[in-house]
C-alpha cells in the first residue's frame, strides 16, 4: 500500500471528512515521525511498533563489479520493530490462510 492508497482508504471509511484534510493529517503524522527520528528520538505507536535510528559505523566494503575495496562512510538508518499486537495479528492471519 502506498500513501495515496492509505488516504483513499481512510476517505472511504470516513465520508464526512474531505480527502485533502485526510492527506494533510497523514502527511503531518509522517512528518512528525521523520522529525523525531532526525532528532534521534524513538517513536512508539502502541500495538503497531516502534521506530528508532541505528548507527552503522564506517567500514571497508567491496565493489561487487570490480572487487575493489571501497570506504563506506558511517550512516544512520531507520529501524522498525513491530509491536506485539501486530505480530499476533499477522501470525493469526497466517494460520487462517493455511487451513
Amino acid at each position: 500500500m502506498i500513501k495515496s492508497e492509505l488516504v483513499q482508504l481512510i476517505a472511504e471509511k470516513n465520508p464526512h471528512l474531505y480527502q485533502r484534510d485526510i492527506e494533510n493529517i497523514v502527511n503531518a503524522i509522517l512528518d512528525e515521525i521523520i522529525g523525531a527520528l532526525s532528532r534521534g528520538d524513538r517513536v512508539e505507536l502502541r500495538g503497531f511498533g516502534a521506530f528508532s535510528v541505528k548507527n552503522r559505523p564506517a567500514r571497508l566494503g567491496r565493489n561487487p563489479r570490480t572487487g575493489e575495496q571501497v570506504d563506506v562512510d558511517e550512516k544512520y538508518v531507520p529501524f522498525f520493530k513491530t509491536g506485539k499486537e501486530m505480530r499476533q495479528r499477522l501470525n493469526d492471519g497466517a494460520d487462517d490462510e493455511e487451513d
